[in-house]
């Protein structure tokens, strides 16, 4: 099942689940989690180039990080482009068109293929590390000289349309919309990535809009590659320099609209008929952040509240058998976004019991600080968990990108695993206490009935 959610770490989740086995101590206190170097080098266009040689074989992953998502859609009637662009980006320019840039592509090893989120549009493949000089050439040349037609624009624009009417059919990505517009009034994260319908039946006629947001956003102020694999920095930076370092950089900034303190619990409900009940508790979250402690703290303290071996996962799903699922976690975002706690229940008539269970659950925490113990656990599989993931350069190059989406530097992964090893019983009872508060709460409901009345 795909709970509607906004970017909920995925680091959370891992630990949540492997929490169930392991009664070891926590791991020592090492200064870098990922056990392989990163080189850096910023060409003078403001272009980061990142490289982490990694013994495979034969292989290399190429990711190109462009911090600009949906978060970056600020005019009004203007949304769904970063993820347009993901779209137009494979539709090729005069000297690589859409189907030979497909062939040199495959004569690589490798497929691109990309994602877009609220913060960033990612686009990756992983191929032969010999070819690493044609994957540079041809990405090069899209990101510099992406060339298409006003029918090419309409032609995708309309495929744009069609994938979200396929998407939004599914009632979690309904309720996610609902979520995301309650929660937010001001700010961007207020529309998903996909845009508003209306924004996206009118983007047709957009094909001016769409040449400035390209100008203003594919620049390599923006921009990361990252290369992990059988490469070297010399190897890695030389060909940067030789095909992307003639890119112009821009002047662009965004101003995004700050979102004002919430002042009272919001609701909102999606009637639906033939789906399981389901329940979603959003309060406002931080944002990202590798040198505070507040995210690192809420990490550990939402895989402990909400894994299989939590006394609520018991309660609710093993003894009661009130929910079939239960999950939650704080979104990674560039702007403080949302802590989302998520149950998909068996009877409708439960949604105010599991809601209240989940309240007092968070109100424990707020007052009885965590065994020393399952702290120690927790952190240590917040850490094996990751540590698991480290075996090729896919997995290490998709980690990466992560975090340099969130700051820029693909070193805040280090950062911030130095900072779970410093997570004290008293940091969860600070962190539960300050973000888990009615007046920052959205309460969001899925059901056959068109009011449920959850309080």
């Amino acid at each position: 099942m795909k709970y509607p959610s906004r970017n909920i770490s995925l680091r959370v989740m891992a630990a949540a689940l492997l929490l169930l086995g392991s009664r070891g101590a926590a791991c020592g206190a090492e200064a870098r989690i990922l056990p392989y170097p990163i080189h850096q080098k910023q060409l003078a266009n403001g272009l980061n180039v990142v490289t982490v040689p990694y013994p495979s074989p034969g292989l290399a992953a190429f990711y190109i990080v462009v911090r600009a998502g949906s978060r970056d859609e600020i005019e009004p009637g203007k949304t769904g482009f970063a993820h347009f662009f993901e779209h137009m980006m494979f539709r090729g320019t005069d000297k690589y068109p859409k189907e030979k840039y497909s062939d040199v592509l495959k004569g690589t090893g490798a497929s691109a293929n990309a994602n877009t989120s609220e913060d960033r549009t990612v686009y990756h493949m992983t191929g032969n590390a010999a070819k690493l000089e044609t994957m540079f050439e041809v990405e090069a040349d899209r990101f510099q000289n992406l060339k298409y037609s006003v029918q090419d624009f309409k032609t995708e624009a309309g495929a744009v349309k069609g994938e979200y009417i396929k998407n939004s059919a599914s009632p979690y990505v309904q309720l996610e919309e609902k979520i995301a517009e309650t929660a937010f009034q001001a700010h961007t994260y207020g529309h998903t990535t996909m845009g508003y319908f209306k924004d996206i039946v009118a983007m047709p006629d957009q094909y001016d809009y769409s040449r400035e947001f390209f100008r203003r956003f594919y620049r390599p102020e923006h921009t990361t590659i990252l290369v992990v694999g059988s490469v070297t920095p010399k190897a890695v930076e030389a060909l940067a320099d030789r095909y992307f370092g003639r890119w112009p950089r821009g002047a662009y900034v965004s101003i995004i609209p700050q979102e004002p303190v919430q002042s009272a619990t919001r609701y909102t409900h999606l009637q639906q008929a033939g789906f399981p009940p389901f329940l979603s508790l959003n309060y406002k979250g931080p944002a990202f952040s590798d040198t505070g402690m507040d995210v690192p703290a809420l990490d550990v303290l939402s895989a402990i509240l909400f894994s299989e071996k939590s006394d609520l996962y018991k309660k609710l799903v093993l003894h009661e058998q009130k929910v079939r699922s239960l999950g939650g976690g704080c979104s990674d975002a560039r702007d403080p976004g949302l802590i989302s706690i998520s149950a998909s229940l068996v009877q409708a008539d439960d949604l105010q019991g599991v809601k209240d269970e989940i309240v007092r659950a968070l109100e424990v925490a707020k007052t009885k600080p965590v065994d020393a113990r399952v702290l120690a656990e927790t952190k240590s599989h917040l850490r094996y968990s990751f540590l698991m993931g480290l075996d090729n350069p896919t997995d290490i190059a998709e980690s990466l990108s992560h975090y340099t989406w969130l700051t820029g530097d693909p070193e805040a992964l280090n950062r911030l695993y130095a900072l779970y090893e410093k997570v004290t019983a008293g940091d969860l009872l600070r962190v539960a206490n300050k973000y888990f508060v009615n007046t920052a709460l959205t309460v969001a409901t899925l059901s056959p009935a068109a009011d449920v009345g959850v309080q």
